[in-house]
């Protein structure tokens, strides 16, 4: 499988919060444009420092993170944020490590999103094309 990018808007949850609240203005929400990496052996979406900065975010937490090679490392972890993809959206937490927003299977999974290898792009789950349906017990 070839590399898979997608136009990514990430939102600072609590400001859009407000914004729905009527507190602040919705030209004031801060957000972030990446063209995110697909990573489908990653399990949650990373975004780095300059991104939690930009989104005027903090850390809340510490979580491990298992690399590819298999080192583990504590790393931050984001205060909430919206991530839109393809016009679907979702509520996260974000890992924050490296250089660049990489999105994980959890975000794909909420967001009814697959990935179409033999196409290298990431398109609508063909049995719910007009919104994300969650299966729940």
């Amino acid at each position: 499988m070839g590399e898979v990018r997608i136009k990514t808007s990430i939102y600072n949850a609590m400001d859009e919060a407000l914004a729905r609240r009527g507190r602040i203005r919705p030209d004031e929400i801060r957000k972030y444009e990446a063209d995110a990496m697909i990573d489908t052996g990653a399990i949650r979406t990373v975004i780095p420092t300059f991104v939690l900065e930009q989104l005027g975010l903090e850390i809340r937490g510490k979580r491990v993170a298992e690399y590819a090679d298999g080192r583990k490392d504590s790393v931050g972890v984001s205060e909430p944020i919206i991530i839109n993809i393809m016009g679907r959206d979702t509520l996260e937490e974000a890992l924050v490590l490296g250089d660049e927003v990489l999105i994980g299977q959890t975000v794909l999974e909420k967001l009814d999103l697959l990935v179409d290898c033999a196409n290298n792009r990431l398109i609508p789950n063909p049995a719910h094309p007009d919104q994300p349906v969650s299966k729940v017990k």
